[in-house]
């Protein structure tokens, strides 16, 4: 069987962000991505450079890690990364269901995979104009496809300026019957090599309330427009 290339196991915490936020979970946060978006805050995750660091780990070795932070009382299981659509997580989605667990997915759309009809949520994150990543919307409409109708699908974009919020329009107009998320960017993400980093949370603020009149003037009523709350908590520490 695959095994996982896992870069963190950790929580329980709190989801900071989109359709979940709030709510308690354990992250799996997976090695690599298919991506390199240029304000990406999990490059420890990503870069190959820090590859040393990702651990190979078969389906039971993570499911026992999720059962042992949880205190094998069922949780909300989040799957991130890097891009964790990358990952054989089959198996762990049949085997936490057995047990109870439930399990939220977050990708960008740019890679499908069979099991995503067995998630509980699948979040959609295609990335705006900010990322320096182009859009593939027809591997998008692929991850829809072999979802079908199993998990609750969202849309999450983050927005930095008026481009990304242009673009977030878009997809919302291109993808109606999707909720959607829309999550101020964070303009101080860690380096790599950095357990924490400064943030400019006042920053953040402003871009908040940036986003919320744009909203409210273009009376855009069915967009939500959440925060990082972990950032606003943490900051930029990792494992929270």
């Amino acid at each position: 069987m695959s095994e996982i290339r896992v870069s963190e196991i950790f929580g329980p915490t709190i989801q900071g962000e989109g359709a979940l936020i709030g709510l308690p979970t354990v992250f799996v946060r997976t090695g690599g991505c298919d991506y390199r978006c240029s304000w990406c805050d999990s490059l420890h995750a990503v870069d190959a450079e820090y590859r040393h660091t990702w651990a190979s780990m078969t389906t039971d070795a993570v499911l026992n890690k999720i059962t042992e932070l949880s205190n094998n009382t069922p949780i909300m299981v989040t799957l991130s990364g890097g891009n964790p659509a990358i990952q054989p997580f089959g198996p762990l989605i049949e085997r936490g269901h057995a047990a109870g667990y439930t399990f939220g997915l977050e990708t960008q759309g740019s890679v499908s995979k069979d099991w995503f009809a067995d998630l509980d949520m699948l979040v959609l994150s295609p990335k705006p104009p900010s990322s320096d990543m182009a859009t593939d919307w027809g591997l998008f409409d692929d991850c829809l496809k072999v979802a079908g109708t199993g998990p609750k699908i969202v849309l999450k974009i983050v927005v930095f300026d008026d481009a990304d919020y242009d673009y977030a329009k878009d997809a919302s107009a291109r993808y109606p019957l999707l909720p959607i998320y829309l999550q101020p960017g964070n303009s101080t993400p860690p380096p790599a090599d950095a357990e924490d980093a400064p943030v400019d949370q006042d920053g953040l603020m402003d871009k908040m309330h940036w986003v919320i009149d744009k909203v409210t003037t273009d009376k855009w009523f069915n967009a939500h427009v959440l925060p990082q709350l972990h950032v606003m908590l943490w900051g930029n520490k990792r494992g929270v």
